[in-house]
């Protein structure tokens, strides 16, 4: 299994708009004379990634209500503080779930969809797993709402910058 780069580039992009904020409500412990706007092309420049990439993202992020961008090259910021964002909420911002189960909630995982009625396994598959995928993605989704942005910036300011 492996989610898509647009999570770890999303949560690139938030550690980035509140590192490179002068305004920051974090302390970190870093020479701020490189701070420069969050243009998308600035954000390209440290993910490694097309500026249209970051766009992207970005829209996904503000839509989200996460991050506000200024039309032009104005710029992004995060809308929230770091403290009140968490991994769960920018992997719902960015990660588009491809099925919803009975309940109308987004899967992580994907079945196959054409199990043999007929086969006594293909016709208990669902039986068979759906409770262990679910039991993972509730495990998943559980941990990423405990790790805030604010964590992942601490674990930056212990890092020789």
């Amino acid at each position: 299994m492996q989610i898509p780069s647009r999570f770890s580039i999303a949560i690139h992009i938030c550690l980035c708009l509140e590192f490179f904020n002068e305004d920051s409500v974090m302390n970190i412990n870093a020479n701020k004379a490189h701070c420069k706007k969050m243009t998308s092309e600035a954000l390209a420049d440290s993910v490694g990634v097309n500026s249209v990439i970051i766009r992207n993202i970005l829209s996904q992020l503000k839509t989200a209500g996460l991050v506000s961008v200024a039309r032009g090259s104005g710029g992004s910021v995060l809308s929230k503080n770091p403290q009140d964002i968490s991994l769960l909420d920018i992997f719902n911002a960015v990660q588009s779930m491809s099925g919803k189960g009975i309940d109308g909630k987004n899967k992580l995982f994907k079945f196959h969809a054409n199990a043999s009625g007929l086969c006594p396994l293909g016709k208990n598959i669902h039986l068979i797993l759906d409770s262990s995928f679910e039991e993972a993605q509730i495990a998943l989704e559980s941990y990423l709402a405990k790790v805030k942005l604010s964590d992942l910036l601490e674990k930056l300011q212990n890092l020789p910058l």
